[in-house]
């Protein structure tokens, strides 16, 4: 059953990195190899899902690579593998001959295989490897269309965004390894971590969480990650990188509880997250930024999930979330092809139109606004009895956002079912439509559609318990019969109000409506706060280098020159003439020296009888 585990991440990596050097030689075989290959990955993680293996492997001298598949990441596995191989049937259908399908399936089996690492991993070390392959894979997903230089800059942006929410995963690292310097820095002993470190470990890994995650409030990054192709917004942002940081933070659980503060804070920031960004999906009039947007929100209750300890709700949550979201994502990028527009207002009848693909859009809808007896509906309520029972204010604040997702979901239905004709010359055209939505499309539509009806199964008994079981969570709380009356009224009645209100304008000042339209600004605060900040205080360092370091390293390289000048004229040649005529003189005495050396012994004997005089004069004056 190792094998299994090794194959499930080593086949799609594999792969993509072929296809990402075959680059357009592959173009024609790109999109049934990598199809091939995610089907075999979804048979592996099932396999995997079931078999529950664990394996190690050396890495580093006393930090072993571990890799370990259990209930939790079991089901993720299958998610996203499953979810994988849709968009990719999706998009070899959709993908014109002019795209470089090498390198865009090559790149999605790379970030596939990278985000199977991060679920499996066992160890920090293997986490932040995927974590860190995931992030660079994603920057180039979003960047596909690399000659724009728009999309370039939003890759950028939501690249540098999650990097530095990243560090959060280094200082987590080196906390465990100081309170544990002869650990394995295993995810399942961060909690035994003493303290202080026990706190840097939480703190880190929840701004990890939370920036992966787009929370509040790094939300920003999301919107501009729009302006890659819709296949990648329905992969990154349903079922892959935007949930790995709602994924991080359930199986850390256990620290999140043994710190004293981080439930709190986690909980707090994802019901947050789920309000504030779901009147951030309300304003919008763009179809994509209003499903960003609102994955921003429906992760936020992930997030709740996790901080209140309702694994099963969140995890319910998570999968369901996959399916309605990767199926509005790619009906998004099917009319944006037809009709050359995301705008709502130039997709008035686009349903209508395209009555299959609407059906299916309304399925999609109706399930992310939370009405029954669709999935998020009936997942919601699981993880909001987690919610009730940990602090009623909390489950007051998830009613809240939840209302407000029925909301801005029945406003994108009302402008797609309306009459009027939905063109391809309407606002925010990227591109002259191509009138048409192939019609081999529709099969992985229909079976995400059909997802997120056959999930709601899960959060009802007997299922709901199994799937407890399977995740280690057995007891936790589970939803009366007034809390699913409560929520589904609550959600027809938004929906029905928000289809009577139409397109009217909110009764809101202009500048509130613009603020939420425009993401509350928080790319613009960011620059303000943090951007400009430090690239003033990099511009002061650059001026500083330039005028004071600069300026004395060459002074002082311009003195030691002219010291080594100095020295040779004064120094070097009085120096070189003593040694010169101290040589001159060893060479005049051993001249003198063998004269006398003739070879005649009668002058050896002159020569000895003259030393010996003088010897003797000597001794007689001396005496």
């Amino acid at each position: 059953m190792s094998g299994a585990l090794w194959a499930l991440i080593a086949l799609p990596l594999a792969a993509g990195a072929v296809l990402l050097l075959v680059g357009h030689r592959g173009d024609r075989a790109a999109a049934p190899a990598a199809v091939t290959v995610m089907l075999a990955a979804v048979g592996l993680a099932v396999a995997a899902a079931f078999g529950h293996p664990r394996v190690r492997a050396p890495l580093l001298s006393g930090l072993p690579a571990e890799l370990s598949v259990d209930g939790l990441s079991g089901l993720l596995a299958v998610t996203v593998t499953a979810v994988t191989v849709l968009v990719m049937g999706f998009t070899a259908v959709e993908f014109g001959p002019s795209e470089s399908s090498g390198r865009f399936f090559g790149l999605i089996l790379l970030f596939a295989g990278s985000m199977l690492v991060t679920v499996t991993a066992a160890t920090l070390p293997v986490l932040l490897m995927g974590w860190e392959v995931m992030g660079a894979a994603s920057w180039a997903l979003i960047g596909y269309w690399w000659r724009d230089a728009e999309r370039v800059r939003a890759a950028n942006t939501a690249f540098v965004t999650t990097r530095t929410a990243d560090l959060g995963l280094y200082l987590a690292a080196g906390a465990a390894l100081a309170a544990n310097p002869t650990g394995t820095l295993a995810l399942r002993d961060l909690s035994d971590a003493g303290e202080p470190w026990r706190s840097f470990i939480t703190a880190g890994l929840i701004t990890a969480a939370l920036g992966k995650s787009a929370q509040l409030p790094f939300s920003f990054w999301l919107s501009r990650a729009m302006a890659g192709p819709s296949p990648v917004s329905a992969l990154l942002h349903s079922a892959t990188m935007v949930v790995a940081g709602a994924y991080l933070l359930l199986r850390i659980q256990p620290l999140l509880e043994a710190s004293g503060w981080g439930s709190a804070v986690v909980a707090w920031a994802g019901v947050l997250t789920a309000i504030v960004l779901s009147l951030v999906a309300l304003a919008q009039t763009d179809l994509k930024q209003l499903l960003a947007a609102s994955s921003c929100a429906q992760i936020g209750f992930m997030v709740l999930a996790a901080g209140v300890g309702g694994t099963t709700g969140g995890t319910l949550q998570l999968i369901a979330h996959a399916a309605a979201k990767s199926l509005l994502f790619l009906i998004a990028g099917a009319w944006l092809t037809a009709l050359g527009t995301k705008a709502l207002t130039g997709l008035r009848g686009a349903a209508r139109r395209y009555r299959a693909v609407g059906v299916l859009f309304t399925v999609g809808t109706l399930t992310l606004a939370g009405l029954p007896p669709l999935s998020l509906w009936a997942s919601k309520d699981v993880l909001l009895a987690a919610a009730f029972e940990d602090a009623p204010a909390l489950y007051t604040a998830g009613l809240a956002a939840a209302v407000l997702s029925a909301l801005y979901s029945t406003k994108a239905l009302w402008y797609v079912w309306q009459p009027g004709p939905a063109t391809d010359s309407g606002a925010d055209s990227e591109e002259a439509g191509a009138l048409r939505v192939p019609g081999p499309t529709r099969s992985p539509l229909t079976v995400l559609a059909l997802a997120c009806v056959a999930l709601s199964m899960l959060a009802f008994d007997p299922a709901r318990a199994a799937v407890s079981r399977v995740l280690g969570a057995a007891g936790q709380p589970a939803p009366t019969q007034w809390e699913w009356a409560l929520s589904a009224a609550l959600a027809l009645s938004a929906a029905g109000a928000a289809w009577t209100w139409g397109n009217r304008r909110a009764p809101l000042p202009a500048a509130v409506t613009g603020s939420f339209r425009g993401w509350l600004h928080l790319e613009r605060a960011t620059e303000l706060i943090v951007v400009q900040p430090a690239l003033a205080i990099a511009r002061a360092t650059a001026r500083f280098d330039h005028r004071v370091l600069d300026v004395a390293v060459r002074s002082t390289g311009r003195g030691v020159v002219g010291l080594a000048h100095w020295s040779n004229r004064r120094l070097e040649t009085g120096l070189a003439g003593s040694v010169s005529a101290f040589a001159s003189a060893c060479r005049a005495l051993g001249r003198a020296a063998r004269r006398p050396q003739t070879g005649q012994l009668h002058q050896y004997l002159a020569q000895a009888v003259a030393a010996f005089t003088v010897l003797a004069v000597l001794f007689v004056f001396v005496k």
